[in-house]
């Protein structure tokens, strides 16, 4: 195990007091920015969970007596649970799923059983909303981007259509970076780390005050690690010369033609799938000239230059290791992305405060990934075998948004905001998929082109919500939204093999033209334009019960916007009417916390993504509307509790009901060997999947994270922690195909044991992610074998990681 490390790194934020998972947090608000200037004394102040501020409601109010499903993370917890990315988060809020999409190296969510792993190309939406310092975040790609220097992350569960806007139909994470603290001296963290997989990272961070109005913070972080599937040796799998020989003789080709397969064309060395090689650094500053005016900006440049995930085989051949695969195309990805973050706030009066945010990312990437993942071995180089390569060429996102929020603020009455929002992207992309018979020096079994120069976004929305305090004790909520949503194709173009047999059997290489002259002819005309409005509301009614409860019910809307697809055509938006009561409370003078939910949810025209071939042989990538009703229900809990030298919390999702509505045909290239399709299907292959239980929803997940300080008599600390998470079966797809489209129960740990020195000045502590060694499936798909059995790939959760890491603070 070696140190590599690029950069410095920052130790989150302030821990008042080590805090775990939902009310983990329960601690700092993201306003506190004084929390990241000083490390925790956590054996000297024990923290009380009833005080934790969020801001699900778009202003600040206490956890505990906030009517919304919401789970809050600090940055403590972050920092002890190693959550790198979006998917590491799933132990931590209830009913959250998380999978790695490697062909465009995305992270795709599920939440309460709705999600979509499909949403990953520059026009598919996500059912998730991702807000980062209240910027909605657009493209998928971005969920993979590092959490750095994060004050807090808060998951709001259920519809969040009526504040939060479009694609939040399951929910939304609402992720606040550390701000800078203008009073005090210059203080900061840094962190160092390594492991196996020859991993290592490093953090940092630096707060600048300049002046007693205006402070500026500086963070970098650095996270990278070899990937964890090995390269097979080609001379062990593939048929001797005379074999291949016979084979290719057999198939009606000619002596003369014949050629052995080239093992040079296979990976055995350079990198592998699977790893992480990504930086990230951020300069923020805050000017507050007078009370009354805040002024938040900041500036983040994200670059990943790692290697996408890949599928493997769940039973590997005879001889060959779990973690490896018969790869002949390199994993390649190259993605930037840099955004600009503004915040605004005027204290207009002693009533009424005017907020402003707005945000502008660029986002470009390439990329390239096996799409067949060695699965077949060609008997020779035109046979028995796929070559199939998913190749991102470029892709260029941009977007900006303004968001204008006008609020009461005191005690009042009435609490009321009003606001109104305006986004817009304009996406461009080409990916390249050649599909060759045998190896790529075969003949070509079909390829194509998608070239999409224009796609474009327009959303724009004005909303409202009021609280009427009836009394002390009784509070009624309404609010109303009014959105509209454009979304244009403008000349894009499916290009597929025309099958011209004057032109030279070739992958389509990055630099190539598609044309007649190079074997191609249009296969779909993608220009199209989706324009439509849609209202979304809530209802709601809290009480207090007694002085440390609360009770409240709601019905509350979402909806993900329709749009445009290949070949022109249009899909529908999906909306979600959400029915709900929660209870809320608070024992042992604000120590222990329990927050429990009850959902039912009745979801229109549920959307389904999948890449499709037509029944003229060409692929595109298709979306369907799920008719009738998707009823999901379910029951959440948290129960959090810190005591002087004790943390615990426990983390429950029970989906007992998860049944997709009614659908007439649906289909997959993920899934090869569907039934054929009736001609006015539109696609070649699909299956019924009506009434089918929904993807990523088990009816059972139990998180359970504990903590000790064992107090030293010099002061110091030695906290052993454990994590856990138990999740029942479930399907891995709406095919609910049997056992390969499935991850069944499993139980995965991690274990640590961290050092803290009397005056909380530096820290070490050792790790073990996943020490069960459990294979979990985030995803599944299968190919057809030419005896016509099937076989079954997924990508998978990281093997067993260990590690050990440094921090100080200053």
């Amino acid at each position: 195990m070696k140190l590599r490390y690029s950069a410095l790194y920052v130790a989150l934020s302030l821990i008042l007091a080590p805090g775990l998972a939902q009310a983990t947090d329960q601690g700092t608000t993201p306003q506190d920015s004084t929390s990241q200037a000083a490390p925790a004394k956590a054996n000297k102040q024990v923290k009380q969970l009833d005080t934790v501020e969020v801001s699900a409601t778009k202003r600040e109010t206490p956890l505990q007596k906030t009517p919304v499903a919401v789970s809050a993370i600090s940055a403590d917890t972050l920092d002890k649970q190693r959550v790198m990315t979006v998917q590491d988060l799933t132990p931590l809020v209830p009913g959250l799923q998380a999978t790695s999409e490697g062909d465009h190296g995305v992270v795709t969510l599920t939440m309460r059983g709705i999600g979509n792993d499909s949403a990953k190309t520059e026009y598919a939406d996500p059912e998730v909303a991702i807000f980062v310092d209240g910027v909605y975040t657009a493209r998928a790609e971005a969920a993979a981007g590092l959490l750095l220097d994060m004050d807090g992350v808060e998951v709001l569960r259920g519809p969040q259509g009526t504040l939060w806007g479009r694609n939040s139909t399951a929910g939304a994470m609402s992720f606040q970076t550390a701000k800078p603290d203008i009073g005090g001296d210059a203080s900061g963290y840094a962190q160092i780390e390594a492991g196996n997989y020859n991993q290592s990272g490093a953090r940092a961070a630096v707060n600048l005050p300049i002046s007693n109005t205006f402070a500026m913070r500086v963070a970098v972080v650095h996270e990278q690690h070899d990937g964890y599937v090995d390269y097979q040796n080609p001379a062990t799998e593939l048929p001797s010369v005379a074999q291949q020989q016979a084979t290719y003789l057999a198939a009606g080709g000619t002596p003369a033609n014949f050629r052995a397969i080239d093992p040079n064309q296979y990976e055995q060395n350079g990198a592998k799938y699977n790893s992480q090689d990504q930086s990230a650094a951020r300069v923020s500053a805050r000017w507050q000239p007078s009370d009354a005016f805040t002024w938040d900006l900041s500036y983040e440049y994200f670059i990943d230059r790692g290697t996408p995930d890949l599928s493997l085989m769940q039973t590997p051949r005879p001889g060959q290791s779990f973690w490896s695969a018969l790869i002949d195309t390199p994993p390649y990805l190259h993605r930037n992305s840099g955004t600009l973050r503004s915040r605004m706030d005027w204290n207009i009066s002693d009533s009424m405060e005017l907020s402003y945010i707005a945000g502008v990312n660029r986002f470009s990437g390439e990329g390239n990934f096996d799409q067949d993942v060695g699965v077949e071995v060609p008997t020779s180089f035109t046979t028995g075998g796929v070559y199939q390569a998913d190749r991102t060429n470029s892709s260029n996102y941009s977007s900006y948004s303004h968001e204008l929020d006008l609020k009461s603020r005191g005690e009042q009455t009435v609490d009321w905001i009003v606001g109104a929002y305006y986004g817009h992207e304009d996406n461009n992309i080409r990916f390249d998929i050649p599909i060759m018979n045998g190896t790529q020096y075969g003949s070509v079994s079909w390829q194509g082109s998608f070239i999409q120069p224009e796609e474009l976004v327009n959303s724009t929305a004005l909303f409202g919500q009021a609280t009427w305090n009836v009394s002390d004790h009784w509070h009624l909520t309404g609010g109303l939204r009014w959105s509209n949503d454009e979304k244009r194709n403008v000349d894009g173009r499916g290009w597929g093999w025309d099958y011209d047999a004057s032109v030279p059997q070739l992958p389509i290489a990055p630099s190539t033209i598609p044309g007649p002259a190079t074997g191609f002819a249009v296969s779909t005309y993608n220009d199209a334009r989706y324009s439509k409005g849609q209202w979304t509301w809530l209802g709601r009614i809290d009480t207090d019960i007694g002085e440390h409860g609360m009770l409240y019910a709601s019905v509350s809307t979402g909806y993900k916007s329709g749009g445009t697809q290949d070949a022109g055509t249009l899909y529908k938006p999906e909306t979600l009417t959400n029915y709900e009561i929660g209870a809320k409370f608070s024992f042992l003078d604000g120590h222990l916390t329990w927050n429990n939910a009850v959902y039912y949810e009745d979801f229109k025209d549920f959307q389904l993504s999948a890449p499709i071939t037509y029944p003229n042989g060409n692929r595109g990538l298709g979306f369907s509307n799920v008719g009738g009703s998707t009823k999901v229900a379910g029951f959440e809990s948290e129960l959090a509790y810190q005591g002087q030298n004790d943390r615990a919390n426990l983390v429950l999702s029970y989906i007992p009901k998860k049944t997709l509505g009614t659908l007439v045909y649906a289909g997959s290239n993920d899934y090869q060997g569907l039934p054929a399709c009736a001609p006015q299907s539109g696609i070649a292959n699909c299956m019924d999947i009506s009434g089918n239980d929904l993807a990523h929803a088990p009816t059972v997940s139990l998180s359970a994270i504990y903590e000790h300080d064992f107090v030293l008599p010099s002061g110091a600390r030695l906290t052993p922690r454990f994590s856990g998470q138990y999740q029942s079966m479930q399907w891995l797809s709406p095919f609910n195909l049997g056992s390969g489209d499935q991850q069944k129960a499993y139980f995965r740990g991690d274990l640590s044991l961290r050092y803290t020195e009397p005056q909380d000045r530096w820290w070490i502590s050792v790790y073990s992610q996943n020490v069960t060694d459990v294979k979990v499936r985030t995803n599944a798909g299968r190919f057809q074998m030419p005896d016509g059995s099937f076989e079954y790939v997924s990508e998978y959760l990281a093997p067993r990681t260990y590690g050990i890491q440094f921090g100080t603070s200053f």
